[in-house]
């Protein structure tokens, strides 16, 4: 007895760029109505495999298969006709228009005297009643939706045809718990409508909580192709990084063996801080070499906290001393001038700066803090970034590139080396590892631990629960905008620890 046959084949799939071979010789198979996710780090090939089977780019060898047939795509159009839609990391919507406009763009319903609108807003309808969305009006603007309702309408524009294959690009990059929650029912329920889908993530947890088969991909090539059942996390991440994950454990190890000094001021010490609207009244204590992590879901006030221990949000209430010393943090540069430094949960909008090159990004807050009249001469900023391209790992080749080119992972090296520039005593990284692949978040948190071992106060954030229990000496939880308890790290704690912490009932957390 002979099972379904696949709905995408590619056999010997080989793409060069010049000179990179992206993929070496690779076979792929998607079923209809099953959820296949496509794992690996950045430079893995992933998004070139999804650019041969969307379209955007022609292999050099090999062949593509679409329900059994053979296929030569020279572009979208030729993808969605064979049945292959694609919804992308960063959403392709227009903000100025409605939903339905969004949803229908390209398809609008015609006629007689040209676009009928009642016609498009009713199929835009039916295509957000198809996912589940009967309750997002398609008349309302773009602009007033969530970032995971945007995801959504970009979603429904993907299924207005009823592709049979639907490839989803990194699409919980952005959105908190609830929101994952709210797309991984949709996604289900296009399963079970028989829809193959090609899932992509950096998301270990959400790829195996979706998925029904993974393929691993490493350095262009395919490593394997297991059940996602039959697959432990410890066999993927070691497919992925090419070797063992010891070093993640021993990580765990040293920051629960790491011992910061309790005895001097703290380095930076909050009390009663609060923003209307945004953050009851907190209080904060963190000591040099120590690393506080801040836990909560989205929305919970966490960098809301953070943002202002850096200045980057003015308090409303309270005080806050660095060594000691009360300061009044009125803005991002009276902190750096303190040595407080951070990282936004943004990279793209409120990190780099995408015209500039990596260099020029990396010099951009000691530049800031000596003032814009005492220039860094060339010979201290070769110095400067030198430094950090040893430290941090970063690839002289992509100094000079601009830094919207860069990928996720280097972007955030590049802010980190520039937090790092001004010797920082207090640092604040809200989100640092979010959306990069395996690799360069473990680089990056070996780097965090060392800095705490030299000296530095960190305050870490991160939607991964497993990052803040690993690397953390004491982890802040966050609820609803307040601080509803504090856990000292130690072997006995873990994620579980801290979910069963924010899910508790008000009147059975400690000290209520």
């Amino acid at each position: 007895m002979t099972g379904p046959s696949p709905i995408v084949e590619l056999e010997g799939i080989t793409v060069e760029f010049p000179g990179v071979r992206a993929l070496d010789d690779v076979d792929f198979r998607l079923f209809p109505g099953e959820v296949h996710a496509v794992m690996g780090e950045n430079g893995a090939g992933k998004s070139t495999l999804i650019a041969v089977l969307t379209g955007t780019c022609e292999p050099v060898s090999g062949i593509v298969r679409v329900a059994g047939e053979e296929r030569r795509f020279t572009g979208v159009a030729d993808a969605r006709a064979a049945g292959v839609a694609t919804v992308f990391q960063e959403t392709q919507l227009a903000p100025n228009l409605s939903v339905a406009e969004n949803v229908m763009l390209g398809r609008e319903r015609r006629g007689r005297l040209g676009i009928s609108w009642r016609r498009t807003r009713a199929d835009a309808a039916a295509a957000l009643s198809r996912l589940g969305l009967d309750d997002l009006d398609p008349r309302i603007p773009l602009s007033l939706l969530s970032p995971a309702q945007k995801q959504l309408v970009a979603l429904a524009r993907a299924v207005v045809d009823d592709p049979r294959v639907l490839v989803l690009d990194e699409p919980t990059s952005s959105l908190d718990q609830a929101e994952v929650d709210m797309l991984m029912r949709v996604i289900r329920g296009l399963r079970e409508r028989g829809v193959a889908i090609l899932f992509v993530s950096h998301f270990l947890e959400q790829a195996f909580a979706i998925s029904d088969r993974m393929t691993v991909l490493r350095g262009g090539r395919r490593i394997g192709e297991n059940a996602t059942r039959d697959l432990d996390r410890t066999d993927l991440i070691s497919q992925m990084l090419g070797k063992d994950i010891e070093s993640l454990r021993a990580l765990r190890s040293q920051r629960q063996a790491h011992h910061y000094v309790m005895d001097g001021l703290p380095a930076l010490r909050a009390a009663d801080v609060g923003r209307r609207g945004e953050l009851d009244r907190t209080d904060v204590e963190l000591q040099r070499g120590e690393i506080i992590g801040l836990a909560g879901l989205r929305g919970s006030g966490r960098t809301e906290l953070a943002s202002v221990l850096a200045g980057a949000a003015r308090t409303d209430s309270g005080e806050i001393w660095v060594d000691g010393e009360r300061v009044d943090l009125r803005s991002p540069s009276a902190a750096l001038r303190q040595r407080i430094a951070m990282t936004t949960e943004s990279r793209r909008t409120d990190g780099i700066i995408p015209g500039l090159t990596a260099r020029e990004n990396i010099v951009l807050s000691i530049q800031a803090l000596r003032g814009w009249s005492r220039p860094l001469s060339p010979a201290e900023a070769t110095a400067l970034i030198d430094t950090y391209v040893e430290a941090l790992h970063l690839d002289p080749d992509d100094l000079d590139r601009p830094a919207e080119l860069l990928s996720g992972g280097t972007q955030q090296k590049v802010l980190l080396a520039r937090a790092l520039a001004v010797r920082p005593h207090v640092l604040i990284l809200d989100e640092p590892t979010r959306g990069i692949d395996i690799a360069a978040k473990l680089e990056i948190q070996r780097r965090i631990a060392q800095l705490a071992a030299d000296g530095v106060a960190v305050v870490f954030i991160s939607s991964e629960l497993e990052e803040v229990v690993r690397l953390s000496d004491r982890i802040l939880v966050l609820k609803d905008r307040q601080k509803i308890g504090e856990l000292s790290n130690g072997p006995g704690i873990t994620v579980d620890t801290v979910v069963e912490m924010i899910a508790a009932e008000e009147e059975l957390l400690p000290g209520t």
